[in-house]
């Protein structure tokens, strides 16, 4: 042991109280001189069972997700999973208004049966076809024409999504002026050519091409904002390297430009197909299915057998058979464009 006088004993206790250089480097060297001690003995007995009660255990890490997700699985039990069973079993069940009750088939065969079934659903596919290939088909052409960057381009843009921003009920109602025999807009100008007077929406051969083609100039402008974002991740650099090459404008466009535009179709096809199914506003207000069932399709024949027939049971049925029928094509789109997508790593 050391004899200090005084005056270096308050030396000692000056410096013990400054970061000076010499201090500061002892205080380390005893600080990890305790901390291997310390690994090497472990730590004390009662620790360890001092931490053990604080752990988390493992129903307790799951209560926070759990607290988090509550919200949206009670929405979705509510307003998707259980409507999807209710459907479905008020299509099994038959002669439930005759008090009878009895479960089984009896409704998918009446509806398989009814003529204004059949012809709701050959509507439906005529209008599918004639609504999403033209509208998809133009939207493309239109994107990649005001693809570039200008202000031009930006006002016709802006034009081409106009449509978009009327409700469908609203641009229903102004069709209905628009095609009204003799005096509406179109048949004013058509006049003007020798061509007479045409009853657009009563005209069973016109009707339903009339609703298609009011439907193809509602969604157009939106197909196209997600093609000009799939144009926007096509690579220049593969554009020009095919240029340098002497690929022709055709050439480019199916060999670089439409491949990688496959992650588009595949999210867009799908929303058309829905669209094509959902989209009943416009029969709503201009047409009821009329004229002679011209214009009815799935989901307006569901409305009608619910809401003024009061068949539930048929109704169900017909939504289960519309369901299925819209899931089976969106699962062969998304394996079919599958093959042919290409994502750009």
């Amino acid at each position: 042991m050391l004899h200090l006088d005084p005056a270096q004993r308050r030396l000692v206790i000056e410096l013990s109280h400054l970061d000076h250089p010499v201090v500061m480097e002892s205080r380390y060297q005893r600080d990890v001189t305790t901390s291997l001690l310390v690994e090497r003995q472990g730590p004390p007995p009662g620790a360890a069972a001092s931490t053990a009660g604080i752990r988390p255990s493992r129903r307790s890490r799951w209560l926070p997700a759990l607290a988090l997700l509550a919200p949206s699985m009670i929405f979705l039990v509510a307003f998707t999973y259980w409507p999807v069973v209710r459907v479905i079993g008020e299509s099994l069940l038959v002669g439930r208004f005759a008090g009878q009750g009895v479960v089984g088939l009896g409704n998918y065969q009446r509806l398989f049966a009814d003529p204004h079934f059949a012809r709701a659903a050959l509507n439906n596919a005529l209008y599918a076809a004639g609504t999403i290939v033209p509208s998809l088909g133009l939207a493309l052409v239109f994107a990649l024409g005001l693809q570039a960057s200008n202000r031009a381009n930006a006002i016709l843009r802006t034009l081409m999504v106009l449509p978009l921003l009327i409700p469908l009920v609203a641009a229903a109602a102004l069709f209905s002026f628009i095609l009204l025999p003799g005096e509406g807009l179109l048949d004013f100008y058509l006049a003007k050519f020798g061509i007479g007077m045409i009853n657009w929406l009563g005209d069973p051969d016109l009707a339903l091409g009339s609703v298609i083609a009011i439907t193809v100039w509602k969604n157009t402008g939106y197909y196209m904002l997600f093609f000009l974002a799939g144009l926007a991740g096509v690579s220049q650099d593969l554009l020009d390297a095919a240029t340098i090459d002497g690929a022709g404008a055709l050439r480019r466009f199916r060999s670089i430009t439409l491949p990688m535009l496959g992650p588009t179709f595949g999210f867009v096809l799908p929303i058309a197909l829905l669209n094509a199914l959902t989209q009943v506003d416009h029969v709503v207000t201009m047409t009821q299915g009329g004229p002679s069932d011209a214009t009815n399709l799935l989901l307006y024949y569901i409305y009608q057998q619910a809401a003024q027939n009061y068949d539930t049971g048929l109704a169900a049925s017909a939504t289960v058979v519309s369901v299925a029928v819209l899931l089976a094509l969106s699962f062969f789109s998304f394996r079919t464009l599958e093959r042919s997508i290409h994502y750009e790593s």
